[in-house]
């Protein structure tokens, strides 16, 4: 059987970014100012553009084993960042041997390096990093979309998967980390409340997962 995330080199890079990734806090601490609450989602990527803001190695695993069940055509990433998620995602799509991976990302900085991850990794070919504002960058996107993850600026979400929603196919599975923040909390509303239609659940790792399935 084919795991992708035992491959050497996605392997590599993977412990390579979460080895940086850890060091997080300490790159935040030496950042000549942070984003104010106010500022744009461009000017808060472009002032956190060292920051890993990374999901966790065990919610990369998930994201990995959830693609390789429902085998998606389109997957759909908001927030690439350096692309740990991203990795953990195309390596899913590049087992299933069939689909693509859309993901947006504001910072040219961390496309860059993402792009370069990707490389290194062995799965360009599964990846197109689509550049700028999610909310316009994400408008034309062909549909169906079979899984998202909304893992960007948390007080966005919610905004990105209602331009999703009419393009998601049944069943679609959305996932949007961090649950513990108040920042996705109108998010968190509007999937768990069943008239919007989903049916969701928090899963347990790290800061949490959501984990909703489309059923409209």
């Amino acid at each position: 059987m084919t795991n992708s995330l035992e491959d050497p080199k996605v392997k590599g890079v993977l412990e390579r970014l979460f080895a940086a990734a850890a060091l997080d806090d300490e790159a935040a601490e030496r950042l000549p100012r942070r984003p104010a609450a106010s500022a744009s989602a461009r000017e808060r990527a472009d002032a956190l553009d060292t920051i890993y803001m990374p999901i966790s190695a065990q919610a990369g695993i998930l994201l990995y084993g959830l693609v390789r069940a429902i085998r998606p055509r389109t997957v759909v990433e908001f927030g690439t960042s350096f692309g740990i998620s991203t990795l953990h995602l195309a390596a899913g799509v590049a087992d299933v041997g069939h689909g693509r991976m859309l993901t947006t990302e504001l910072s040219t900085a961390k496309i860059a390096a993402a792009q370069a991850n990707l490389d290194e990794a062995g799965l360009t070919e599964h990846v197109t990093i689509l550049p700028g504002d999610a909310r316009e960058s994400l408008a034309d996107v062909p549909a169906p979309v079979d899984f998202v993850l909304l893992d960007g600026w948390k007080d966005l979400c919610l905004q990105v998967l209602r331009l999703l929603e009419p393009k998601l196919a049944p069943g679609t599975l959305v996932v949007a980390d961090d649950v513990n923040l108040a920042s996705l909390q109108a998010y968190l509303d509007y999937v768990r409340d069943p008239a919007n239609g989903y049916a969701s659940v928090t899963f347990p790792v790290e800061d949490g997962m959501e984990i909703s399935c489309w059923t409209a």
